[in-house]
């Protein structure tokens, strides 16, 4: 935040306080929810007055990408609506480019998954010959075989990495950390990537990164990482709406399809509640279909002699 966002900022803030009668507890939801929007734009290069509409989806899209509920996205574009409005009031921008914005619908809808053959196929579309190509390879490996968020994996630390254990440290939510184990193929694939990175000349408050830009050499933004997951499932041929979230998605129901408790899977996430697990609670219906075939005792006989 440059020296006159974060003065616009200041004004905002004594704006919603003096002139907007907000509760406490609304004021400094606002204050977060722009200071991130703003911590955004500076991550984008974006002046706050030049944003538009298209930055606003962009910002929505990034959002959704980090894992948030969609009540809480609803609440953080109120904040941003509420900034933008207060920009066009005292005069610093002509046109407020929320007018336009919609808010995330509030329903709930079944995420996108991944099967194996696709996740191998989004690898796969990878070039292993470039520096890069075995970095992004590792970052899916571990989106997918260890449910991370994508801000999870940017901030992951050479002293996380416990791979001798089979074991990597997290930092999550509220800088909440939890020890996640770590797969064999994603062990190789660190071990392969470390290999390349220790030939980066890695930026002084980068060196205990990680994933890192081979060309910038500091940590990769979640932004980056969003960009090359849509190019590699664009080159891989797969017409699904895919997002770094859609691994950490399709390691939740894999491991459910798989019979882990949910329970388990909130361990391994990093859920506070467990509500928010039972969102990937959404098994195919064919896969449940023949679970219940196979399970229910009533059925276990008919399937058994189907089977014959």
């Amino acid at each position: 935040m440059n020296h006159n966002e974060h003065e616009l900022f200041e004004r905002y803030k004594r704006y919603i306080l003096l002139e907007q009668g907000l509760s406490e507890n609304t004021r400094g939801a606002y204050h977060h929810d722009v200071e991130r929007f703003l911590e955004w734009c500076d991550e984008e290069n974006i002046g706050v007055t030049a944003v538009d509409i298209t930055h606003l989806h962009r910002y929505t899209e990034a959002l959704y990408d980090m894992g948030g509920a969609t009540s809480s996205i609803a609440r953080m574009l109120c904040g941003v609506r509420s900034f933008y409005r207060f920009l066009q009031i005292d005069g610093v921008i002509e046109q407020d480019p929320s007018e336009l914005l919609e808010s995330p619908r509030q329903t709930r809808h079944l995420p996108t998954v991944l099967t194996m053959e696709e996740i191998d196929r989004i690898k796969a579309a990878i070039d292993l010959s470039k520096p890069d190509g075995q970095r992004d390879h590792c970052i899916i490996e571990v989106l997918y075989s260890c449910g991370l968020r994508v801000s999870e994996v940017c901030s992951l630390r050479l002293s996380d990495l416990f791979l001798d254990e089979g074991f990597i440290r997290v930092v999550g939510k509220g800088d909440k950390q939890r020890i996640v184990p770590i797969s064999d193929a994603a062990i190789r694939e660190i071990n392969w990537w470390l290999d390349v990175r220790m030939q980066i000349d890695v930026v002084p408050e980068d060196e205990d990164i990680l994933f890192v830009s081979v060309t910038r050499r500091k940590r990769l933004t979640r932004v980056a990482i969003f960009q090359k997951i849509k190019t590699y499932t664009r080159q891989a041929g797969i017409a699904k709406e895919v997002s770094p979230h859609t691994f950490r998605h399709s390691f939740a129901t894999h491991l459910l399809e798989g019979g882990a408790s949910l329970r388990a899977i909130q361990a391994m996430l990093g859920h506070e509640k467990i509500s928010t697990t039972e969102i990937y609670t959404h098994l195919d219906r064919r896969f449940l279909r023949q679970q219940i075939l196979e399970h229910f005792p009533r059925n276990k006989k008919d399937f058994s002699e189907g089977a014959e």
